[in-house]
């Protein structure tokens, strides 16, 4: 049996979604739909050079906005997909303070 796949969204994610417009909003909503189905697309990608980190990308008026997360596949039927936390991009570089951050939150929650 295939495991089901889950996003969950921890407390600094859900402030950072929250303090966006509502259609950005929509756009991650949508995202996090066809990743929990099961659908791959450029929206969610595998940072290289982390400890496992992903990010989920939308882009809206010329902005693109960035959302780290990392795969939990230790459950018997499900795997969940942990949001650590957002930002606005402003480059294409993505900032090492951020991948940190998201790699600490990664350690605190296996730990």
């Amino acid at each position: 049996m295939e495991k089901s796949t889950a996003i969950f969204i921890l407390l600094e994610t859900k402030e950072y979604l929250a303090s966006l417009d509502d259609p950005i909003r929509k756009q991650f909503s949508k995202v996090f739909d066809k990743t929990q189905a099961g659908t791959k697309g450029d929206w969610f990608k595998k940072l290289r050079n982390t400890d496992g980190i992903h990010e989920f990308r939308v882009s809206f008026k010329k902005n693109i906005y960035r959302i780290f997360a990392f795969w939990d596949t230790l459950g018997e039927t499900e795997t969940l997909i942990v949001c650590t936390h957002g930002l606005n991009k402003k480059t294409q570089k993505t900032p090492k303070d951020d991948i940190k951050k998201a790699e600490n939150l990664k350690r605190q929650y296996f730990s």
